[in-house]
């Protein structure tokens, strides 16, 4: 449903008034105040027409940031033993929350402004809103309680029990990207909360009015303004406050490029979870089934260019058995051509521009055997700004022996926009490709399309993707208000959208031994010797 009316608690008119005379204002929210901007970005274009847009923090003094962190302790917000009443106090905001998103204008309004910054399809928009509603349904009530449920063993004495709790890290931070301005920031900050951290959340400022609108809601919905702090800022900016907080800042959680996520490891000394970049596999079995052609070509363009490429569950290598060759690139060609600018089936690329497409492309087709299948080609008949891709989909066959030889580097670098790498692979091939699976070094999300249970086992023992989806259905992208989201295979990983992804993220383990009682009969002070 689209709609005019702006919710009573949105300071932003996603549907007129972020064009013009009259950008968007957006805000800092500091020790509980919202701080307007003396200093606002000018580099942020209407990614749609390159006209300005919306006025942004450009925030310099990072000093008051730095203060807030340190007015949440060690042991949080709250914790088992600590103002307890606050994990029901937050089961209510988020149930107050969700019936505000389930209402047609609100989500509506969500969508719209998610598609005005991260322009995709409003389906893929709206799912987003639809996964943070679910999400906070999930956590309404007695939710956020249940989420620090604990243990308790039995002593070796009356009176003697070992109790094991989840606690809370305390001041803590976020980092999030612009591929997903709602569901990740929102997911992430509100699991930092609900485990009794207090955190500062930054996210990238091409898309951080969505994240400051849905704070706003939470806020209306009762969550109290000293709970959280959010800066908009430049990533420079913001290395400069975890220097400066080195001391305060007790864990990060962020998602965004592998590259920054060790520089902010580094910075931290490992206090970090992880949900960095994914150069995520998909793989077609050797079981063919004419029956299933349509549907497993139309998922494979659904998880490579939905969102224009840029989901980091984004299928960026298909490798297709030679019994689906003949029916299914055939297809996957078609289903790519009708994608169009002006339903955002394809759209803005934010962080490749054209220029670096070309040239990652051009590289790859010099690949021997590599062959270009469709796509290789800007989009043309657009007002989309230059600092920004606008590419159309693309896909290039190589050999398999080329990605696992001398050109494994380029061809398992992730082009985050309408880009996949395609091989072909035979039944002897099978080692080989599971070579190149182990060399790949982030292990995000992968598929294996297959019916047959040998070969998804054979598969599936030998790779560590954390989210992973097997069977005739499988994609790489899914919702993940209802499974695990994140990688394996790093001990940092971060997880979203679950209770174990909540708790593994953003609480750590604390046991307590208590020992009272009676004094025992046998015991003596130990003679001297």
């Amino acid at each position: 449903m689209t709609t005019n009316k702006t919710p009573e608690f949105a300071t932003v008119d996603p549907f007129g008034g972020m064009r013009g005379e009259s950008p968007a204002e957006v805000q800092n929210l500091v020790a509980g105040n919202w701080v307007a901007a003396e200093r606002t970005r000018d580099d942020l274009p209407d990614p749609m027409s390159g006209d300005a847009f919306i006025s942004v923090p450009d925030t310099q003094d990072i000093a008051p940031f730095v203060e807030s962190l340190a007015t949440c302790p060690k042991t949080g917000l709250h914790n088992p033993l600590k103002n307890t009443h606050r994990y029901v106090h937050l089961g209510r905001v988020c149930a107050r929350a969700a019936a505000l998103l389930a209402e047609d204008d609100v989500e509506a309004y969500f969508t719209k402004l998610i598609q005005r910054v991260m322009p995709k399809s409003w389906q893929q928009c709206l799912n987003e809103v639809v996964v943070t509603r679910v999400f906070l349904e999930n956590f309404a009530g007695d939710g956020v309680r249940f989420l620090a449920r604990g243990f308790s063993n039995p002593g070796d004495t009356t009176g003697q029990e070992s109790r094991g709790y989840r606690w809370p890290y305390g001041p803590v931070a976020v980092i999030a990207p612009f591929n997903f301005p709602l569901e990740i920031p929102a997911l992430q900050a509100l699991g930092a909360l609900f485990m009794g951290n207090r955190p500062l959340v930054k996210v990238d400022s091409k898309v951080s009015v969505v994240f400051e609108q849905f704070l706003r809601l939470l806020i209306h919905s009762g969550l109290s303004r000293d709970d959280i702090d959010l800066i908009h800022c430049r990533g420079e900016r913001m290395g400069e406050l975890l220097d400066a907080a080195a001391d305060r800042v007790r864990m990060i959680q962020f998602t965004g490029s592998s590259h920054i996520a060790e520089v902010i490891a580094n910075k931290v000394n490992g206090a970090v979870r992880l949900e960095d970049a994914g150069f995520d596999w998909k793989i077609i079995g050797p079981d063919f089934d004419a029956q299933w052609a349509d549907y497993v070509a139309w998922q494979a363009d659904e998880d490579a260019y939905n969102a224009t490429g840029q989901k980091c569950s984004a299928q960026s290598i298909l490798f297709v058995h030679d019994n689906w060759s003949g029916a299914l690139l055939p297809k996957l060609k078609d289903l790519a051509s009708r994608r169009k600018l002006d339903d955002l089936s394809i759209g803005p690329v934010l962080s490749w521009n054209n220029e670096q497409i070309e040239g990652h492309i051009k590289a790859v087709l010099e690949v021997p055997g590599a062959e270009l299948l469709f796509g290789g080609s800007a989009l043309g008949n657009h007002s989309i700004p230059t600092c920004y891709g606008a590419y159309e989909p693309t896909a290039i066959r190589v050999p398999l022996a080329a990605v696992r030889d001398e050109h494994f580097d380029l061809l398992t670098t992730e082009l985050f926009g309408p880009f996949q790498i395609i091989c072909t692979y035979g039944d002897e091939d099978i080692d080989s490709l599971l070579s190149i699976l182990e060399r790949i070094s982030h292990h995000l999300t992968a598929a294996v399309v297959s019916a047959d249970p040998v070969f998804q086992n054979r598969i599936l023992a030998s790779t560590v993707n954390g989210t992973t989806y097997c069977g005739m259905r499988a994609r790489t992208t899914g919702a993940p208000q209802n499974h695990w989201f994140g990688p394996s295979g790093d001990p940092r990983a971060a997880g979203i959208g679950t209770p174990e992804a909540i708790i593994s993220t953003w609480s750590g383990h604390r046991e307590i031994i208590m020992d009272q009682g009676a004094l025992p009969d046998d015991w003596q002070v130990p003679a001297l010797k």
